[in-house]
């Protein structure tokens, strides 16, 4: 028999590592690059860059995309310094947002409103967060077999000593910035 024409029975079976492959540095190499890859795409420019050079037509490269959702999860998200990435990454998933980016006008837009996001999102959050006064509680009706007795006088509850600095600093500051900010122009004929 010619050993290079072997029959299927007596041909080598390729040899098993008796270990898996390890990893050196126990995956901390790769964890680090793609969390830096993912917090790239946090940046507009970024993605049309991207998307200028066909990256989004790569199906390697958007099944990386839809690899790195994992990143949504909470083991993950708490590495994540710029919040906006995974935003980007949902967007990213789309084909029509891919093809999209390549356009400067469309980059500009997206670094644009993302701009006022960060402009406004100290003020917005704050409105959900900073306590608002209680509704005055209605009084519950009495039952309707229990005889009514006169209701005492309702005394006014005083007014903290901080409530009336406050509101009196804020009139002073009211008053002197609408008059005293007030000039006249003179313009020369």
């Amino acid at each position: 028999m010619d050993p290079g024409k072997g029959s299927s029975d007596s041909s080598p079976l390729p040899s098993i590592p008796k270990e898996p492959y390890k990893d050196p540095d126990d995956g901390r190499q790769r964890f680090l690059l793609e969390l830096e890859f993912i917090q790239c795409l946090a940046n507009p420019t970024y993605i049309h860059y991207l998307a200028q050079n066909r990256y989004f037509d790569d199906e390697a490269f958007i099944g990386y995309l839809k690899y790195l959702q994992y990143w949504q999860r909470p083991e993950y998200i708490k590495f994540i310094m710029y919040p906006h990435c995974l935003f980007f990454l949902e967007l990213l998933q789309n084909a029509n947002f891919r093809s999209a980016m390549a356009h400067p006008t469309n980059k500009e837009l997206a670094h644009r409103q993302q701009f006022f996001f960060w402009k406004n999102y100290r003020n917005n959050r704050l409105k959900h967060i900073l306590p608002r006064p209680l509704p005055e509680a209605a009084p519950a009706p009495p039952p309707a077999g229990a005889a009514t007795a006169p209701a005492p006088a309702a005394a006014a509850l005083p007014v903290p000593p901080t409530a009336v600095a406050v509101s009196s600093s804020q009139k002073t500051e009211n008053t002197r910035g609408s008059t005293g900010e007030r000039r006249k122009r003179k313009y020369n004929n």
